[in-house]
C-alpha cells in the first residue's frame, strides 16, 4: 500500500508518463539505446531529489526505449538495440508487403503484455527468484551461451543450415577482436588502436542490416518497390484468428523471457533470440515456412520476451545489488548515486521505493500502449515516402546511429566495409542474423568459459555442475530436432510417393 500511494501521487505520475515518452522517441533512433540516454538523464534523476521519483523516470526510460526500439527495426530494418534485432526478421519483411502498420500493432500489444506479466511476475516472485539466480554461476552462464548459439538453425530459415553455422563462426571470430576480460592484451588489432575495444555492436548491427538495405534498393528498385505494397498503409489491425495464434506465444514468451531476464549477465538480447527460436522450432511445417517472411509470431515472440527481460533484470539489481546488463548497471550507480543501497534489506528498509517501482511498471506499460496505438498509422506511413527520399533517410541514420555509438570516425569506415561485404552475402543467400548472434553471444560466451576453467582446473565443470549439464543436453536437442524432423519429413514423402 506504500508503494501504492507513492506510485500515484502526481509527480510519480509524471515521472512516468515523461520517462516513457522520452524513452519511446530515443528508442526510435538507431544508435540511441537505453544506455546512452540513462547515462545521460542521470543528472537529471539526481536532482530531482526524491529516490523513488528518480528511479520511475529512469526506469520508464528503460523499458521505454526497449519498447520504442521495435520501430526503426520494423520500418527500415535498422536495429539500434540489440534486443530489437530478432523483430526485424519478421518485422521488416511484414513491413515491405504493405503492412507495417499490422507489424507495428502487433509489437505494441506483445510489448505490453510480455511488461505487464513481467511486472506481476516482479511482483509476485523477486525475493524467491533472486535466490535462484545466485545458483548460476560462470559454467552455467557458459551453457546458457551455448543454448543460445545452438538455436541458429532456426534463423536459417528455408536455406542452408551449414551456411548459418558458418556465419555463427564468422561472428564468434569476430568477437575476440580486441582485449577479452580475462586478458588485458590487445588480439588480432592489427596495431590500430581504433580496434583496441573490438567492433562496435551498433556498427556490426547497422551493416548487417540496414546499410545492406539501402544498398538493396539502389541494385535492385523494381523488385524493392513489388515487395513494398505500392507505398499504401492498410491492415492497421489484426484479426481475431492471429490474435488467437499470437496469444499463446505471448505467454510463453512473457514467462520465459522474465526467467532468463531474472539470471544476471542474460538480458533481453538472450531472451529475444531464445524466445524467436524457440517458437520457430515448435511450430508447424506451414507456420515454420512463414518465419523470416513476415509471420506474426516472428514479431509476438522476441517482443514479449524482450519486454518482460527487462522487467525481470529488476530482481537482481533490487534484491541483490547486481547489475544484469549494460543498462542495469547504469541504473546501479545512479541507485547508489540517489543514497539507495540495493541489496536483500531493500523491501525491509525502503519498501515505498521498492514496491513504487514495481507499480509504476503496470502504469509505464499502459501509458507506452496508450501513446503507441493511436501512432501507429502515423509513424507506419515513413514507408509511403518515396525511395528517392527513404534512401537518403536510411543511410543517415545508419551513418549517424554508427558515428554516435563510439564518437570515433573510424567506426563509419568499418560500418561501410562490412556493409558492402553484407550485402555481398545477402544477394549469396547467407543468413546474416546468425553472425550478428555470435558476436553478441562471443564475448559472454569466452568469458564465462575462461571462469569457468579457472575455477575448477579444467572441463570438469561440465559434470561436476548438474545444471551446466542439463543445459548443454538442452543445446544438443535444438541442434539435432530440426535435422532430425526435416529427416522425418523427407523420409514420410519418400514414402508417400512410394505408396503412389
Amino acid at each position: 500500500m506504500m508503494g501504492l500511494s507513492t506510485a500515484f501521487s502526481l509527480t510519480n505520475l509524471l515521472m512516468v508518463i515523461g520517462g516513457c515518452l522520452i524513452g519511446t522517441f530515443i528508442g526510435m533512433l538507431p544508435g540511441l539505446g537505453p544506455m546512452s540516454i540513462i547515462a545521460i538523464m542521470i543528472p537529471v534523476a539526481i536532482t530531482i531529489g526524491d529516490p523513488s521519483a528518480a528511479l520511475i523516470l529512469l526506469a520508464g526510460v528503460y523499458y521505454g526505449a526497449v519498447f520504442g526500439g521495435s520501430t526503426s527495426s520494423i520500418l527500415i530494418n535498422a536495429p539500434g538495440v540489440a534486443s530489437t534485432v530478432a523483430t526485424s526478421f519478421d518485422g521488416y519483411p511484414m513491413a515491405r508487403q504493405g503492412k507495417a502498420g499490422k507489424a507495428l500493432t502487433i509489437a505494441a500489444i506483445s510489448s505490453f503484455c510480455g511488461g505487464t506479466i513481467g511486472a506481476i511476475l516482479l511482483m509476485a516472485f523477486a525475493p524467491a527468484l533472486a535466490t535462484v539466480a545466485l545458483l548460476f554461476h560462470s559454467s552455467e552462464y557458459f551453457a546458457l551461451m551455448v543454448v543460445g548459439l545452438s538455436a541458429i538453425a532456426a534463423f536459417a530459415g528455408t536455406g542452408n543450415v551449414a551456411k548459418a553455422v558458418l556465419m555463427t563462426l564468422l561472428g564468434l571470430i569476430m568477437a575476440t577482436i580486441g582485449e577479452g576480460a580475462q586478458f588485458s592484451m590487445p588480439r588480432f588489432t592489427m596495431g590500430l588502436m581504433d580496434l583496441q575495444s573490438g567492433f562496435s555492436f551498433i556498427t556490426l548491427a547497422m551493416a548487417m542490416f540496414a546499410l545492406p538495405e539501402a544498398l538493396y534498393l539502389v541494385l535492385d528498385p523494381s523488385r524493392s518497390a513489388s515487395e513494398s505494397g505500392g507505398g499504401e498503409i492498410k491492415d492497421l489491425r489484426i484479426t481475431r484468428e492471429e490474435a488467437k495464434a499470437i496469444a499463446p506465444v505471448i505467454g510463453r514468451q512473457s514467462i520465459q523471457g522474465f526467467l532468463i531476464g531474472v539470471l544476471p549477465g542474460a538480458g533481453a538480447t538472450i531472451a529475444s533470440f531464445l524466445g524467436y527460436a524457440v517458437e520457430r522450432n515448435i511450430a508447424t511445417k506451414e507456420e515454420q515456412e512463414m518465419f523470416g517472411k513476415g509471420s506474426a509470431k516472428g514479431i509476438a515472440a522476441p517482443e514479449s520476451a524482450n519486454n518482460a527481460a527487462c522487467t525481470g533484470s529488476f530482481v537482481p539489481l533490487l534484491t541483490l545489488g547486481i547489475p544484469g546488463s549494460g543498462t542495469t548497471a547504469i541504473l546501479l550507480g545512479a541507485l547508489i548515486a540517489l543514497n539507495v543501497t540495493p541489496g536483500p534489506r531493500l523491501m525491509i528498509d525502503e519498501p515505498q521505493i521498492f514496491w513504487a517501482v514495481i507499480i509504476s511498471m503496470y502504469l509505464g506499460n499502459l501509458v507506452l500502449l496508450i501513446l503507441n496505438l493511436p501512432l501507429i498509422p502515423y509513424i507506419a506511413k515513413i514507408l509511403a515516402v518515396p525511395r528517392n527520399y527513404l534512401i537518403p533517410f536510411i543511410l543517415f541514420f545508419t551513418l549517424m546511429g554508427s558515428y554516435i555509438g563510439q564518437n570515433n570516425s573510424t567506426e563509419l569506415l568499418i560500418l561501410v566495409g562490412f556493409g558492402i561485404c553484407a550485402t555481398v552475402l545477402r544477394f549469396a543467400d547467407y543468413p546474416l542474423a546468425p553472425l550478428l548472434i555470435g558476436f553478441i553471444l562471443g564475448t559472454m560466451l569466452e568469458d564465462n568459459f575462461s571462469r569457468a576453467m579457472q575455477l575448477y582446473d579444467g572441463p570438469g565443470f561440465i559434470l561436476e555442475r548438474p545444471m551446466t549439464l542439463g543445459l548443454l543436453v538442452i543445446a544438443v536437442i535444438l541442434v539435432v530436432l530440426p535435422s532430425y524432423r526435416a529427416r522425418r519429413a523427407r523420409a514420410r514423402a519418400e514414402g508417400v510417393a512410394d505408396g503412389d
